[in-house]
């Protein structure tokens, strides 16, 4: 089995449902096309991971079984808020973020041979008001910077978090729970 991502995040979730996995990124330019939907932005770009990874030809020879890619993105009133490039951007993203409620938005995609599925898990977050100095003091940790919008809920980031609906773990990266079951179904585990 490969996971198409070098998230620590993703990792540690995978491992949860698998212990034996190899990583193996994708290395492909994210592209979307104008006015893409952020749900279905992530599908896609899980597919184009998934299948990057599945079209390689290996120099050992090996034969890979499933591979799994995920894509993460946080949206706010139907704008796709990526990774942070500057503490600036952070502080603009974490500003829109602040006192409101948004989307994060985690998409999918398994190949084992010929059988291949894609799935995109919504999880809605709000945050509490921001200080300016909050603000400041969290993008000072560097956690933002290789975050989509911004924050990690699973570190100094839940400080920022009133309340969550959805997946705790679709925020973190990877929707576990909906991925096991699918993969249990699949027989691929």
């Amino acid at each position: 089995m490969i996971l198409a991502s070098q998230s620590p995040r993703r990792r540690e979730l995978l491992a949860l449902i698998t212990p034996e996995f190899e990583i193996i990124p994708a290395q492909g330019e994210e592209i979307l096309p104008d006015g893409i939907t952020p749900c279905d932005a992530v599908k896609l770009l899980s597919k184009q991971k998934a299948e990057e990874i599945a079209a390689r030809k290996f120099p050992d020879g090996r034969i890979i079984n499933t591979i799994i890619a995920a894509d993460t993105v946080v949206a706010i009133d139907g704008e796709i808020l990526g990774k942070p490039h500057s503490a600036q951007h952070a502080s603009e993203m974490l500003h829109k973020l602040s006192g409101r409620e948004h989307s994060v938005f985690t998409g999918v995609t398994v190949i084992s041979g010929e059988r291949r599925f894609t799935f995109a898990e919504e999880t809605t977050v709000e945050f509490f008001p921001l200080t300016e100095q909050e603000i400041a003091d969290y993008i000072a940790t560097g956690d933002p910077m290789d975050k989509a919008g911004a924050y990690g809920i699973q570190g100094r980031g839940a400080l920022l978090v009133r309340r969550i609906n959805g997946d705790y773990y679709n925020v973190m990266g990877l929707p576990a729970g909906e991925l096991y079951q699918r993969l249990r179904a699949m027989k691929l585990i």
